[in-house]
Parts: structure tokens; sequence; C-alpha cells
């Protein structure tokens, strides 16, 4: 069985001494039964590290680039963010959408995280006009299949599925739409890496996640926790999260 996440992208929001506190605060939940990983920004992540230290949650990137050190001004290497984290975002929708990022770069960075024994967490998901134009699986095999291009399954991998239309919007895909597509994501990775890779990595739900949403979208098959935003800037709806996810 699968064991559920739960993990906060904290994005670009908190001093490090409101991370530091916050977190201090979600660690107070931790869990045997559920996996708990928090995405600090960059300057926060030690101050994060420190704060859960003794306790079972995790830390994570919010991103690396591809490149292990050189001339890349304001960048930060997966060979640096691994002092302090296990595992790192890659290919977020903001970061397709807003900076620009194509499959390619995306695959590299994946290669980059298991270079440096970090667990990759995969975003992919459609646009709004996408999913109106029915290219939902088209868009998703596609950042699948080019981001995993050369992956070796002996690494630890966790998907996150994100509709990109309900990322910040308050609309959220029903449990029904979203366990279509994270079944689909399973079918692929069965194609890609067979049976035993496919049953065992995590996909997670990366849309308008809350307190008020996560049992039912946990109580489908293929749906293994989720990748939460605004939810998870509050230590209290945060843990709440958390208390829902190990009351299922």
């Amino acid at each position: 069985m699968r064991r559920p996440i739960i993990a906060g992208n904290w994005k670009m929001n908190k001093t490090i001494a409101e991370s530091k506190r916050d977190a201090k605060a979600v660690s107070a939940c931790a869990s045997k039964d559920v996996d708990i990983i928090i995405f600090p920004q960059f300057m926060a992540l030690a101050a994060v590290k420190e704060a859960i230290s003794g306790t079972a949650i995790k830390v994570g990137a919010q991103d690396i680039w591809h490149e292990d050190a050189g001339a890349f001004t304001g960048e930060i290497s997966a060979s640096m963010v691994k002092e302090t984290s296990q595992y790192s975002l890659v290919g977020h929708s903001e970061r397709r959408q807003l900076f620009g990022e194509t499959d390619a770069i995306v695959n590299l960075k994946v290669k980059a995280c298991t270079r440096n024994s970090l667990t990759p967490v995969l975003c992919v998901g459609e646009t709004l006009e996408e999913r109106e134009k029915e290219k939902t699986l088209k868009v998703v095999t596609r950042q699948l299949k080019s981001g995993l291009d050369g992956f070796d399954p002996a690494h630890e991998l966790i998907i996150a599925y994100e509709p990109v239309w309900a990322i910040g919007t308050g609309k959220t895909a029903s449990s029904a739409q979203a366990q279509e597509v994270h079944a689909a994501i399973r079918r692929i990775l069965l194609g890609l890496f067979g049976e035993k890779f496919s049953q065992s990595t995590r996909i997670l739900y990366g849309g308008s996640v809350k307190p008020d949403n996560i049992a039912e979208l946990l109580s489908k098959e293929d749906i293994d926790g989720g990748l939460v935003g605004g939810a998870s800037l509050s230590p209290d709806s945060f843990i709440a999260l958390i208390k829902h996810c190990r009351e299922i």
C-alpha cells in the first residue's frame, strides 16, 4: 500500500523566521502514517531543516537548476540544496507558465535531481484551454514521457498532477476528473517502467487542495496525497489536512 503524502509548497512566501516558526508548528503533527514534506523558499531551507530536526517531516526545494555549478547568476543547483533537502519540485506549472521552462529543461532537472540523490517531484498538468480542447491526456503524456526520458527507475519518483486551471483559482477538479488523470499517469508509468514501478510510485493531486476536499480525493484509488499551495501557508489548515489524511 502506498503511504500518502501531504506536501506544502510555500512558494514565494514567509521570511526565514516565519518559515522556521510554522515548520515547528507543523512538526507537532508528524506521523508515521503520512509523509509530510515542506517546500520553503530557498533562503529558509536550512532554518526549516533545523526546525523539524528529530521528526519524520522532510524538506524539499521548490526548484533547482540542471547544472551542478557555474556561471548561472541567481540559480541554485541540486548539489547545493541536497545539504538541506531530500526532494525538489521539477516542472511546476508556474515554472512552465511564468518562466518558460520547456519539457527539455524539465528533463535535465529530473536528471540533476537523481544525479545528486534528490527525489524529483515531477509536476505535470494542462491549462484551461488544453482541457477545453480535450487535450489533457495528450499534454500529460507528453510532459511525462519528455520529463522522464532517460530516467532510471531504480530512483524514487513522485508525480504531481496539477490542472493549471485549478491552481489558486478556488476551482478544483472533481475527484472523478482527478482520478481519471491519475489513473492515466499510472498507465503511462506502467508502459515506461513496468508494473512494480507504476504501482509503487506515488501520484499527488495539486489543484486547490483543502481540508474539506482532501478526504474525497484520497478515497480514489490512484490519488496518493496532495501538493498543497495556499492551504499550506497557515499551520492550522496544513495540520488539518494532515489530520484528515491520517483519519482516512
